[in-house]
């Protein structure tokens, strides 16, 4: 279960380090966070989004490519103190803002898209206080996918405000910005096969 551990000093980077290697930290609100890794359906979901996403658009198969799509990368913004870093479950940079693999553990360019994949334990502080950051930061889409409701929120930031774009669910086969040029059958990330098309 994620949780804020107390500490006698304003949490910093070094507190991080420190942390077993079997639990992910992160500083959110002013506070440092911890949460084991994650269960089978969390991993699932981001994996095969992962793959669903990364074939078309990291490496042009089947879609446009033109985006760098990571695993749990480290950001540190520069947006504010209290939330640095933060480790969404994905994130995607468009080539021409991050045309280079880099080589340091923390990504400082802001993501034009964040995935935060719901578990029991961790979905209040992803929307009570990612989602507020993230706008901060001026991430340009947002999504959070819940596999145990089988359920995919879409949010762009809109003058500075998330708007909810739509609530998927199920089988569905969605297109959903800014992956909306291919679209995305969600029962891959409940762990089924879509169903076949019906004959008509």
């Amino acid at each position: 279960m994620s949780h804020a551990l107390e500490l006698p000093h304003r949490p910093t980077y070094a507190d991080i380090e420190a942390l077993p290697s079997n639990v992910v930290g992160e500083i959110l609100g002013g506070e440092l966070f911890v949460s084991p890794r994650p269960a089978g359906p969390h991993t699932e979901a981001a994996s095969l989004l992962g793959v669903l996403l990364g074939q078309p658009f990291r490496l042009g198969v089947g879609g446009p490519g033109g985006w760098r799509i990571l695993f749990e990368p480290e950001l540190s913004l520069g947006v504010d103190p209290d939330y640095d870093p933060v480790v969404p479950d994905l994130a995607g940079w468009r080539i021409e803002v991050m045309p280079e693999r880099l080589e340091a553990a923390q990504y400082t360019v802001v993501p034009q898209w964040v995935c935060e994949v719901l578990s029991p334990s961790t979905q209040r502080a992803d929307r009570l206080l990612k989602l507020p950051f993230y706008g901060r930061a001026g991430v340009g889409h947002l999504w959070f996918v819940d596999p145990l409701s089988e359920t995919l929120e879409v949010f762009a930031l809109r003058d500075d405000h998330w708007v909810l774009l739509g609530v998927h669910g199920g089988d569905a086969v969605v297109r959903a910005e800014p992956f909306d040029a291919v679209p995305l059958p969600l029962s891959w990330l409940w762990g089924r096969k879509p169903p076949e098309p019906s004959a008509k």
